[in-house]
């Protein structure tokens, strides 16, 4: 008897592991350098979990989204240190999504096109996106701030869910380098729009 209850309390255990990584978060995620060590070869021999799963399901299309606002800065900003920030986010970014589709494509889980129907904190709606492409010069150095200081807080919450409930190492390692880089981009962030 003491056998059985042992093997259902390890079967709950699981259970209760399996949905915790993935229910009761929203996760979204900002950009960062991702960490030298972070490929798809060093992942494939690493447990991970659902979380880690949700994890770059959902930092993809949220890291895609940064970049195409870091974009608009190149032909739209006036203020030279918003064009070098956004050009830094990208730098940053577009790296992380490579190394994030590796780990999709080495675990056999989907690459996501959209938001794989996950809700993200801080992504843009279509309205704000329309809005920040119509804006230019000093109205679109303020708004881009704005949204990005959004964007990259869902960022973070969504990097510490990683770090709480991820199994990869690497994953952790990038969600960590993601949630510290972001942080720092939101407090020159907010430094920027004080004076714009």
């Amino acid at each position: 008897m003491a056998k059985i209850r042992v093997l259902l309390a390890a079967g709950a255990l699981a259970l209760l592991t399996a949905c915790g990584s993935t229910t009761g978060h929203d996760m979204a995620a900002a950009p960062s350098a991702a960490p030298a060590a972070t490929t798809p070869a060093a992942t494939t021999a690493a447990a991970f979990n659902e979380a880690d799963v949700m994890f770059a399901q959902m930092m993809i299309p949220h890291h895609r989204q940064a970049v195409e606002m870091a974009d608009l800065a190149a032909t739209r900003a006036a203020d030279p240190e918003i064009k070098k920030l956004a050009a830094k986010i990208k730098a940053a970014q577009d790296p992380e999504i490579q190394t994030m589709t590796g780990w999709l494509k080495a675990w056999g889980r989907p690459v996501p096109s959209g938001g794989m129907g996950h809700a993200m904190p801080g992504i843009m709606s279509e309205e704000q996106m329309k809005e920040l492409k119509q804006a230019k010069g000093a109205a679109f150095d303020r708004r881009f701030a704005e949204l990005m200081i959004a964007h990259h807080e869902g960022a973070i919450e969504m990097a510490r869910t990683e770090k709480a409930d991820g199994a990869d190492p690497a994953a952790k390692e990038l969600a960590e380098t993601i949630e510290s880089t972001q942080q720092a981009e939101v407090t020159e962030l907010r430094q920027l729009l004080d004076r714009l």
